[in-house]
């Protein structure tokens, strides 16, 4: 009895399971929303819909399957599907375009084609020969039918659930242009032989007749099928940085099997397993040290810019680099275990986290949308009662369909985006989307990885000390001949300064690596030695033992020299500062924000080049889990976060800030996870970028407040009969060419 009771608490106790689910066929966040909504009311179940992603994150008690999650969706008008497993991709699946912007682009390219000519021959009487409207007609057709077919779908599925978006209004405008076309060649005027189209400011008895707008239809279909090809297309690289991420493991590595070596793909390896790791390659997961001694490179992975020595014993990461000896590595985690893959995790929690950002053109038209329909409906009522003339109030309420189209609020975006994209490109800036653009405004806080974007990320010699009596010359000679051997990061950078200070390098013999420790040689008949070996550095004449504290203190790596048993000299070697970081600190300062200096390198280092920069807070010896954590505690403050980064260890915190800047030199994962890229890899850049995308949303807002404002006005006009259909859609042109032509000012940005 005692047993029963004690198990039945913990049979009854629900436990919440989490999925990923697929969402399709959303057009705007005001779907996202719906789903988000319709999920949320099963009892039990919460859920997050990111329309950027297309992804629903949701949370669900036991009593619930993840078909019934499904089906919701499905209820609500969408698609939605668990994602398949990841599969090892190839260069030719990356390649390949995503069949949403396949299509979208084949329908604009087709529709482009067709209705340039309806516009033409409707807004040109010059060009309008005898029986020209057929010709339109057969022109017209297919885009509005074919070309129109996504609007018209999405408006049909809103509607039998009752929801309004702006599909809707761009396809009740357009049947209904299209569809008045149609009844007045065959049933009106139209179509009698030398019919001319004219400009009549208001709207007379039986007018509409003989009044054709299929120049309105196909030419409101193009124009919003190329701002829906535009916004796929940014849409596409969204999903790109988890690709970039797991792309930068090994592909496959050498297993020791049998006491044989054995090529075999990364996806095999087993806990436990043993494999080879030979200098300059990857190393294919965590794992342990289990036979040789190197120098590992982790600066892919945690932003360390001086590698690490590893011996039997000490543990390795994935994706690193080997870059010294061979080495044995016994696997410890694999898979999803690793931290690569713990990584992109973050990285995906971050991006599905970002959804602050709504279109302003959907917030307008959340309200806009089904306010035009019911004024266009009382628009035909108030006509057909008060003059009882069908065609008049038909001829009306089209008006008001027309002028009301968002042709020019379908276009506010994508153009001044493409332009201010296109200008950036040019200036080595490259800007996602729009959804980054509102951040560029509220950022009061910029967090600059040190790594390879304020630094070289280059170990560079850096000073030269030599105990007295003793020649700089040759200190640097003996010393850059051994190191020349070596392939140690901090050997190469001595050799590369010796030489270029000294000229041709003596050849060393008898050359031996003592791991962990340094490196020895013959040279010129000496018998020299580079590093921390014990009988140079245990007693250190004064004044190297000086100049050695000086620099560690400064954050250099001090290297020890000294030949037949006595120390020569002091080599001060560290990641240099790129000669335009200070200034870009203090353009940044001028834009109004606060630089932060973040990094996993130690702190001495890192004030140093604080310092040297300009930058007065210092964030240092964080792990790629702490640089989200940081940035996330930035935001707790109040702030605004930038970031601006490069490695595969900032590409969750790109993600997690409220606008990631990458450096164009640095990794794929970094590049996409962020908002901005800097293509240059200059730090300068980065005020330009903001400036930029500054600039971008201040035109986009004032492109849509044109666009609304111009429908605002001219809605009661067209309500009220005082603007023919054909007037309505020369404004709607109008109003379409001057959202263009103040996009296109973004090409004077300097």
């Amino acid at each position: 009895m005692t047993s029963t009771t004690a198990e039945t608490p913990m049979a009854a106790a629900p436990e919440a399971a989490d999925v990923e689910l697929l969402i399709g066929g959303m057009t705007c966040a005001s779907c996202a929303a719906r789903v988000e909504k319709k999920l949320n009311r099963m009892d039990g179940v919460t859920a997050t819909v990111n329309y950027a992603t297309e992804k629903a994150k949701v949370s669900y008690p036991a009593g619930i399957q993840v078909a019934d999650l499904i089906a919701t969706v499905v209820k609500t008008g969408y698609t939605a599907e668990e994602p398949a497993p990841p599969v090892t991709s190839t260069p030719e699946d990356t390649a390949d375009e995503d069949p949403e912007l396949a299509a979208y682009r084949e329908r604009f390219t087709v529709s482009a084609l067709l209705a340039v000519p309806v516009i033409l021959l409707s807004m040109v009487p010059a060009l309008q020969f005898d029986n020209w409207q057929w010709l339109a007609l057969t022109l017209a057709a297919p885009v509005v039918v074919w070309g129109g077919l996504p609007f018209h779908k999405a408006a049909f599925t809103n509607a039998r659930h009752g929801a309004a978006t702006m599909d809707t209004l761009v396809s009740v405008g357009t049947l209904a242009a299209f569809g008045w076309s149609v009844w007045a060649l065959f049933w009106g005027d139209a179509g009698m032989t030398g019919m001319h189209d004219e400009f009549r400011l208001t709207v007379s008895r039986m007018d509409g007749a003989s009044t054709i707008y299929l120049e309105v239809a196909a030419g409101v279909v193009a124009f919003i099928l190329l701002g829906r090809y535009l916004e796929a297309r940014s849409k596409r690289r969204a999903g790109a940085a988890l690709r970039a991420l797991m792309e930068l493991g090994a592909k496959d590595v050498s297993v020791l099997r049998g006491g044989r070596e054995v090529r075999v793909p990364v996806a095999q390896l087993a806990v436990g397993d043993r494999f080879v790791v030979r200098p300059g390659e990857k190393i294919a997961t965590d794992g342990t040290v289990v036979e040789g001694a190197s120098a590992v490179d982790a600066a892919m992975l945690t932003g360390e810019s001086v590698p690490v020595d590893v011996q039997a014993g000490s543990a390795v990461t994935g994706v690193t680099v080997n870059a010294g000896g061979r080495l044995v590595v016994e696997a410890t985690r694999v898979g999803a275990d690793t931290q690569l893959a713990r990584m992109a995790k973050l990285v995906e929690d971050a991006q599905n986290g970002k959804a602050e950002v709504q279109r302003l053109a959907d917030r307008i038209s959340a309200v806009f949308v089904p306010v035009v329909i019911v004024i266009a409906l009382g628009t035909f009522g108030v006509w057909l009662g008060v003059t009882g003339d069908t065609v008049a109030a038909f001829t009306a309420a089209v008006a008001v369909l027309i002028i009301a189209c968002p042709c020019a609020l379908g276009l506010a975006t994508p153009t001044a985006l493409l332009v201010g994209t296109g200008r950036g490109a040019q200036l080595g800036i490259l800007i996602k989307g729009p959804e980054v653009l509102e951040s560029t405004r509220r950022v009061d806080t910029v967090v600059l990885d040190k790594t390879g974007t304020v630094t070289t990320g280059r170990m560079t010699l850096q000073e030269v000390y030599v105990a007295d009596g003793a020649d700089e010359g040759e200190v640097l000679r003996l010393a850059g001949a051994v190191e020349h051997a070596s392939e140690h990061p901090v050997a190469r950078a001595i050799a590369v300064g010796a030489a270029e200070r000294t000229g041709r390098l003596p050849e060393v013999e008898e050359f031996a690596n003592v791991p962990g420790r340094g490196v020895r040689g013959r040279v010129a008949g000496h018998e020299v030695a580079v590093g921390r070996l014990a009988e140079y550095t245990a007693d250190l004449p004064p004044e190297l033992a000086r100049a050695k504290d000086a620099a560690e203190r400064g954050g250099r790596t001090a290297v020890v020299v000294g030949w037949d048993g006595v120390a020569r000299g002091v080599l001060a070697v560290a990641d240099a500062v790129k000669e335009t970081s200070a200034e870009a600190v203090r353009e940044l300062r001028a834009l109004g924000l606060t630089p932060v200096l973040l990094t996993g390198d130690n702190r001495a280092v890192t004030e140093a080049v604080a310092h040297e920069v300009g930058i007065e807070q210092v964030i240092a010896e964080v792990l790629p889990e702490d640089k989200v954590d940081a940035v996330r505690r930035l935001q707790r403050e109040g702030r605004t976060v930038a970031m601006v980064g490069d490695g595969v260890n900032d590409a969750a915190a790109l993600a997690t800030a409220d606008l990631g800047l990458a450096m164009g030199t640095g990794t794929d994962a970094a590049i996409e996870a962020s908002d901005l890229t800097l293509v240059r890899g200059d730090l300068r850049v980065a005020a330009d970028a903001i400036r930029l995308s500054r600039r971008t949303l201040s035109t986009i807002k004032g492109n849509l407040v044109w666009a609304f404002g111009y429908n605002v006005a001219a809605l009661p006009l067209a309500a009220a009969g005082l603007l023919n259909p054909m007037i309505a859609g020369a404004a709607m042109a109008f109003s379409s060419v001057f959202v263009v032509t103040n996009s296109l000012r973004l090409r004077t940005f300097r």
